[in-house]
């Protein structure tokens, strides 16, 4: 044989190699995505391989294949975060257009710059040569955008943001008897948002006022949920009841205690954050949101001590009110100390708050500065001084801490709401896990104490507590103290300090000798 023959049928075998492969690709939905992360990533994709059930893996893939083949078109599947349902969406679409190259696609999640983020990807793989080379297809040559960009066949692809506008845009082929494109829903509600009335409610809306009416080829075009359980209320439960969707509901722990996706997490490490964060782990991980109204901190959840605990420092939190009317929140006052845990007669790591005292007080603007003198003067009293006061910057604390910052040996720090530190409900459910682990004690005989306890279990996800007040207070000490961990960096940073004055002191006595010596 020649080397011309030997060419030709080493060609002839290269092509037949080329259409196993395309075949082998086009047939398996999960085996495409196997392949095209390793080419993409150059790491493995690794599935899970739970305990007595198939993976979840497998599961999300037979459900995405069955809607390309038009047997489903309303189709939500509820996952937890973090269990590989971008991936598997991402490869969905760039799978889909392998198959269907004229095939939109919108990709929607609760932001813009996410679902951008995502579209991105199902770029890159579709300019992978090897993608090019297999199915044919490749960009159009003015499809420069990540968000928005159009293939040599026709299809598209277009990220949008629960919100925003999608003009001139939709998915699907008009009067398709086939498959011929989906909307994507990836994580359409924010979970640290979802607690919002308005902003939730907001985005059910849009879905069904702006969403719906971009598809191309009606109830024919598909329409894909998958993500995570946010709320009772939230999208997912509203699809769920017109029955019109095929639901998939997956537990991270499923109804015989098995763990879905042990590789990420085992089942002692969720039933520790399911004690931790129980009204986030509900929803978030079993898919099953509990209502907003129950009480975010229970009873227990607050340990009581006969004696103090070795306190390292003390500060305290204020919340002000507007007016002294009594259907106004009220001004209140607590007083925390700073404190590392013992457990079996050893010092921890692990810090925590002893709640010292708190009053709450309905009080006149021009009163609240000494109503303040006279609980900081209580404090003065204790042990350990306290070295700061936090005053949220509204109303009459704005006052309050104009003149506060005048004083001399209490730093003064001003507590500001914005939008990025989140809705009320989302700033208690950010300190429930450090009070579930019972990182806040209070005296066993304070007066303050059945006061705090009983105003904590009334607080809940969905507002509907008159108060919150004292909760503000609360609130403010353990992102202060705990998660910020202001309080400790402060005592550090007077340590150093004190630590260099005392060399400093003894380097200058040395130089004086040294002079003198010599």
């Amino acid at each position: 044989m020649n080397d011309e023959q030997e060419k030709d049928k080493q060609d002839k075998q290269d092509k037949k190699d080329l259409v196993d492969i395309r075949t082998d690709l086009l047939g398996s939905f999960l085996h495409f995505t196997q392949v095209f992360y390793k080419l993409r990533t150059g790491r493995e994709f690794i599935t899970s391989h739970p305990i007595g059930r198939e993976s979840h893996f497998i599961e999300i893939a037979k459900q995405l294949t069955k809607v390309h083949r038009g047997q489903l078109f309303r189709l939500i599947i509820n996952v937890p975060p973090r269990h590989g349902k971008t991936e598997l969406l991402i490869h969905f679409v760039a799978w889909c257009l392998a198959h269907n190259p004229d095939s939109n696609f919108l990709y929607v999640s609760y932001s813009h710059s996410l679902a951008k983020k995502q579209t991105q990807t199902i770029r890159e793989i579709i300019t992978l040569p090897h993608y090019r080379n297999i199915f044919g297809i490749e960009l159009s040559g003015d499809s420069s955008a990540k968000d928005d960009f159009i293939l040599n066949t026709g299809g598209s692809v277009y990220a949008a943001g629960a919100g925003g506008t999608i003009t001139g845009h939709g998915a699907g082929i008009m009067g398709a008897d086939r498959f011929g494109g989906a909307i994507i829903i990836d994580d359409i509600h924010k979970p640290d948002e979802a607690s919002s009335d308005v902003i939730r409610e907001g985005i059910i809306n849009w879905y069904y006022n702006t969403m719906q009416s971009r598809l191309n080829n009606g109830i024919k075009t598909p329409i894909i949920f998958l993500g995570q359980r946010v709320h009772e209320d939230d999208l997912p439960a509203h699809l769920i009841k017109s029955k019109d969707w095929q639901a998939v509901i997956l537990k991270a722990i499923d109804g015989v205690g098995n763990v879905i996706y042990p590789e990420l997490q085992d089942k002692k490490t969720l039933l520790k954050m399911q004690e931790i964060e129980p009204y986030v782990f509900a929803a978030q991980y079993q898919q099953d949101p509990q209502p907003a109204g129950g009480g975010i901190y229970k009873e227990e959840n607050f340990k009581l001590l006969e004696e103090d605990p070795k306190i390292l420092a003390t500060f305290i939190t204020a919340d002000t009110a507007e007016t002294d009317k009594d259907w106004n929140d009220k001004t209140v006052f607590s007083f925390w100390g700073l404190y590392k845990v013992t457990q079996a007669y050893i010092e921890t790591d692990i810090y925590a708050l002893h709640w010292l005292d708190c009053v709450e007080l309905q009080v006149e603007p021009k009163n609240l500065y000494s109503e303040f003198m006279q609980f900081y003067g209580n404090c003065m009293k204790y042990k350990v001084k306290p070295s700061l006061a936090a005053v949220e910057k509204k109303s009459t604390g704005v006052t309050l801490l104009s003149v506060l910052n005048d004083m001399q040996g209490l730093r003064i720090l001003d507590i500001q709401r914005t939008k990025a530190s989140g809705s009320k409900t989302a700033r208690y459910l950010e300190i429930q896990p450090h009070v579930v682990s019972k990182l806040i004690t209070l005296p066993i005989y304070g007066r303050h104490v059945k006061m705090c306890i009983e105003h904590c279990k009334k607080i809940t996800a969905n507002n509907s507590h008159r108060y919150d007040d004292i909760a503000d207070t609360l609130y403010d000490a353990v992102k202060i103290a705990l998660i910020d961990k202001l309080i400790v960096n402060m005592s550090v940073k007077q340590e150093e300090e004190s630590e260099k004055r005392i060399i400093n002191s003894f380097v200058t006595r040395l130089n004086m000798l040294n002079q003198r010596i010599y």
